[in-house]
């Protein structure tokens, strides 16, 4: 395989299982080294380990957070920056479904804690790190979901009513509005943003989730996609000259294509970036709303 990323840091987040372990393992082989990210610390190793005999490099590190944590995902920040000098690639790929509502440690609703605080956190992290090793890339791995999501002001946090389909959906619209306010601010810095849709996968993902959730995903099991087929967009994003300086973009099967019209409107963007940094207590407080 071509060695296109020889000399790259790729920093991949939710890399133990499924689309996130493809990616690394993907970009592992085009030569890049590649530190992966998980919480749980024998199964985070084992997957780098993996990884390694898989490309056939010893360029493949690890780091441990729980990314619903707001400190730990600091952590993780500093934890990198404290062992590297630069940033090529961020792949943002952490995320989860929750039948029940849960909180975070910080009190925030858990979905939208750990599929969007901590991408919009870690970002804000490692962002001047990324400008300094420009050209470097954003990857934040979204959701044909995020057609069907709102963002609920009035309920963000799911206290008044929750659905697990609903709160993931509402996740992943954040994740394309961040993504294209993010690179509405990054022009002219040499840093690009782009988020996809990895495609229906068949992977680990939402098998911690009990009742008709679990059993509908198993059922659709045998009409998804691999893990590796999921991979492909996202290590393409990663990797590929043919996206060299293109920003605010939404891919499917390595393909622009056109997310929801609610993605589009630059005031709910706004409004989510205010609400991201009034959460993660950039304006002085983290509370949530």
């Amino acid at each position: 395989m071509s060695q296109t990323m020889q000399g790259k840091i790729c920093l991949i987040t939710g890399a133990t299982l499924g689309i996130g372990k493809e990616t690394a393992l993907g970009l592992a082989r085009r030569g890049a080294h590649v530190a992966i990210v998980g919480r749980d610390a024998d199964r985070t190793r084992a997957a780098a380990d993996w990884i390694g005999r898989e490309a056939g490099t010893k360029e493949v590190a690890f780091l441990l957070a729980d990314l619903s944590s707001l400190a730990e995902v600091r952590g993780l920040a500093r934890d990198f920056k404290a062992r590297y000098s630069r940033l090529d690639v961020l792949v943002n790929n952490a995320g989860g479904i929750f039948t029940r509502r849960e909180e975070s440690v910080d009190g925030f609703e858990r979905t939208w804690a750990f599929n969007h605080l901590s991408y919009f956190l870690l970002t804000q992290e490692l962002l001047e790190l990324l400008k300094a090793s420009a050209p470097a890339r954003i990857i934040n791995v979204a959701s044909t979901m995020h057609t069907g999501g709102t963002i609920d002001f009035d309920d963000l946090q799911g206290e008044k009513s929750y659905g697990g389909i609903r709160a993931y959906s509402q996740s992943k619209l954040a994740n394309v509005l961040f993504t294209y306010a993010l690179a509405r601010r990054l022009k002219g810095t040499g840093v690009t943003a782009n988020c996809l849709h990895p495609g229906g996968v068949a992977t680990g993902f939402g098998q911690n989730t009990p009742g008709a959730l679990q059993l509908l995903l198993r059922l659709a099991r045998p009409f998804l996609i691999s893990a590796e087929q999921g991979a492909a967009t996202s290590i393409y994003l990663a990797s590929s000259p043919d996206v060299e300086g293109i920003s605010g973009g939404y891919f499917a099967k390595c393909k622009p294509t056109r997310s929801a019209a609610a993605s589009h409107d630059e005031a709910l963007q706004e409004r989510l970036w205010a609400l991201s940094l009034r959460q993660i207590g950039q304006d002085g407080a983290t509370a949530p709303a």
